[in-house]
């Protein structure tokens, strides 16, 4: 049976807002890699390693994988903290 993991992707270290970070995506789980022997690099002969899926919901997807007979699992965000603070807290110390 497949095995994929459902989530929201973390942001790049190059982003600072927000924008684009509500897509869904299904990563399925490689299994059994290998090295090729005449380069050397990790291979797989199962090409589901190498697709993502991407949906506009979390229901979407766990819809989807539920009629392909996807086994899932479901890794929710973490709530970002924020602390507001002035400019002017910088120099109270």
């Amino acid at each position: 049976m497949k095995k994929a993991k459902i989530y929201i992707p973390t942001k790049s270290s190059m982003q600072s807002g927000l924008g684009k970070s509500d897509k869904w995506l299904i990563e399925f789980e490689t299994e059994n890699t290998g090295t090729n022997p005449l380069m050397g690099w990790e291979t797989n002969s199962n090409t589901l390693s190498e697709l993502n899926l991407e949906f506009s919901s979390k229901e979407l997807a766990i819809e989807y994988a539920k009629k392909n007979k996807i086994d899932f699992e479901i890794i929710d965000p973490q709530k970002r903290k924020t602390v507001k603070k002035s400019y002017a807290d910088n120099f109270l110390k």
